[in-house]
């Protein structure tokens, strides 16, 4: 066979193969038909969004960690609102009893003294007359050597005075503090019988003053007292001044 029958016969079957085979939907199988690589297509539209996944598997526990520093005490809030008020509690048990006290009286204070019979008076003006027979004088704030009551309790105070007048006329003031508060008269007309003179006013003083009755004129002191009649000098006090009235005895 000469050299240009061999490529013939082989291009001979080679066109054969292509014509007798069938071919499906005018492809030629990569087999017999090699060509050069095409050119690369357009890129395709984006997808649809693919489905969830299956939730994995849960871990494994990890060791516990270190306890952290305590933190920073925080800022003090602010007040809140006011509750309502609750209900009222049941009544608390009684108390034992408190230990008895002391007895508390209140401030006191009176006297009365009367002349003794034929006690001589003195004649002289400004003189205290001293009612020398005392009657009531607990407190001793009467004084028989004087005539004179000096205040220990602050207060008001009540003072009287009763005279028996006979052979004279008499006068005599009211003194406190060598001020005479009030003043009394009685004209004698030389009757056969003796007569009555009384008087009393309330006084405020405080401790210290001093009150007594005291002769006005010289020739005015028909004092007089017996066996059937007195003169007298009372007071007593009304109340005190004292903040809390009753003292512990």
């Amino acid at each position: 066979m000469t050299p240009l029958g061999r490529p013939l016969i082989y291009l001979l079957l080679m066109l054969q193969v292509c014509l007798s085979g069938q071919l499906d939907d005018n492809k030629i199988p990569s087999s017999l038909c090699v060509g050069q690589p095409g050119i690369p297509g357009s890129p395709g539209v984006h997808g649809g969004p693919g489905q969830p996944g299956r939730d994995g598997r849960d871990g494994r526990d990890a060791a516990p960690g270190e306890k952290g520093e305590k933190g920073d005490r925080g800022d003090k809030g602010e007040t809140g609102q006011r509750g309502l008020l609750g209900d009222r509690g049941d009544p608390g048990q009684k108390g034992e009893g408190g230990k008895p006290g002391e007895c508390a009286v209140a401030p006191k204070s009176a006297f009365s003294a009367k002349l003794t019979e034929g006690l001589i008076l003195p004649l002289s003006v400004e003189a205290a007359v001293r009612f020398d027979k005392i009657t009531l004088n607990e407190q001793d704030d009467y004084n028989a050597e004087t005539g004179r009551f000096t205040c220990k309790v602050p207060g008001v105070y009540y003072f009287a005075v009763h005279a028996t007048v006979y052979r004279s006329s008499l006068q005599f003031d009211l003194m406190k503090n060598g001020h005479a508060v009030a003043s009394y008269f009685q004209f004698y007309g030389n009757w056969p019988k003796p007569v009555s003179l009384s008087g009393g006013s309330l006084l405020h003083l405080v401790p210290g003053d001093q009150v007594w009755v005291q002769m006005a004129l010289g020739e005015y002191n028909g004092f007089y007292t017996s066996s059937k009649t007195d003169s007298t000098f009372s007071g007593f006090l009304v109340y005190s001044d004292w903040k809390h009235s009753a003292v512990f005895a």
